[in-house]
């Protein structure tokens, strides 16, 4: 008797407690260490973008093969509001590659994004971004570097689209559960978000909390509007083919700052990002591969890789082409005196 009525409260247990789908890494700075070029590492060989392709005939073959960059931690740049925006405030917000100690009690021995953001002494409210390079391609696919340099998709890799999934991508979500982020904190009084993007480039800010606190610490958002009980949710089909696979990507993370609070000097470390979801279509094998008939999402995805790519490598071109305008001078005689210590 007493084992059929256990067998019952299972099965009801089955029937009414929800299972949460995924658990999923956005992004884990650790994971993204310069290691290329190997005699003076500057960019993450895994997250590697060639953009000279967008490059017209006037570059040689050599500016062609500088035309590179990466999501290593330092390429990523701190974005100030216009309102913040001053040649100190600039010059002084900058992203640098921290470890953590070798005894820490947590992430011992990691890699970790660190920021210092500038604010102006001023007393009005400001913000700074912290974003990547160029906008992360939520399309693109996986290539390797080959020994001259050049980036080659392997074939079993083609058209996948995922060279940035966990490195900034997550795909095939549907409602947020949660979001959290480990982060480093110093007792500033400062607020931090995390800026997504889906699939229809529409931007969703989620904030997780202030930074008035020493050591790490795992910022969280609960999604409020997030039902978890099946039986209440409105109940929604949708056609399942051709739409294209919901996703979210990291546009970036920003830091406010409040009239109230102490100018200048901001610094903090951030470990990571995870999202917890609910899947939004389930991986089922249907009696026809409708992609096999049609190539509509082929077609779709390779013409937003195209996209975004060709948006990237002009962005890119530009920086590259501002930074040769600039003066060279103390780079070579840093160059020279390094050259005469050898000698």
């Amino acid at each position: 008797m007493k084992r059929s009525l256990m067998l019952i409260v299972v099965v009801l247990m089955c029937f009414t407690v929800p299972v949460f789908a995924e658990q999923q890494t956005l992004i884990n700075f650790s994971e993204l260490i310069a290691d290329y070029p190997a005699e003076a590492p500057v960019n993450d060989r895994d997250t590697l973008l060639d953009f000279s392709d967008q490059a017209s005939t006037v570059f040689s073959e050599e500016e062609k093969a500088e035309m590179k960059t990466s999501l290593a931690i330092e390429q990523w740049e701190v974005d100030l509001a216009s309102s913040s925006t001053f040649t100190e405030t600039l010059r002084n917000s900058t992203v640098r590659q921290a470890f953590v100690r070798d005894d820490a009690n947590q992430f011992a021995g990691e890699a970790v994004m660190g920021v210092r953001v500038f604010f102006p002494e001023a007393p009005y409210n400001g913000w700074a971004m912290v974003r990547p390079p160029f906008e992360i391609a939520a399309y693109a696919d996986p290539t390797e570097v080959q020994d001259d340099g050049t980036l080659v998709t392997p074939q079993d890799q083609q058209g996948s689209g995922d060279k940035y999934l966990n490195s900034g991508v997550v795909k095939n979500v549907g409602t947020l559960k949660s979001l959290s982020m480990n982060v480093h904190g110093l007792n500033f009084p400062h607020g931090v978000s995390v800026v997504l993007q889906d699939q229809n480039n529409e931007t969703h800010e989620i904030f997780l909390g202030y930074l008035n606190f020493e050591g790490w610490r795992r910022l969280e958002w609960e999604n409020p509007n997030y039902i978890t009980e099946v039986r209440d949710r409105e109940l929604r089909t949708f056609p399942l083919y051709p739409n294209l696979q919901p996703m979210r990507k990291l546009i970036g993370i920003r830091i406010y700052r409040d009239a109230e609070m102490q100018g200048g000097d901001f610094i903090g470390y951030f470990k990571d990002i995870t999202l917890t979801y609910d899947l939004a279509t389930l991986d089922l094998q249907g009696d026809i591969d409708n992609e096999a008939v049609w190539g509509i999402l082929q077609e779709r995805e390779a013409e937003r890789r195209r996209a975004e790519l060709r948006r990237l490598g002009n962005t890119q071109i530009l920086r590259y082409l501002e930074r040769l305008k600039q003066d060279q001078s103390e780079a070579q005689a840093e160059q020279e005196a390094g050259q005469g210590q050898e000698g």
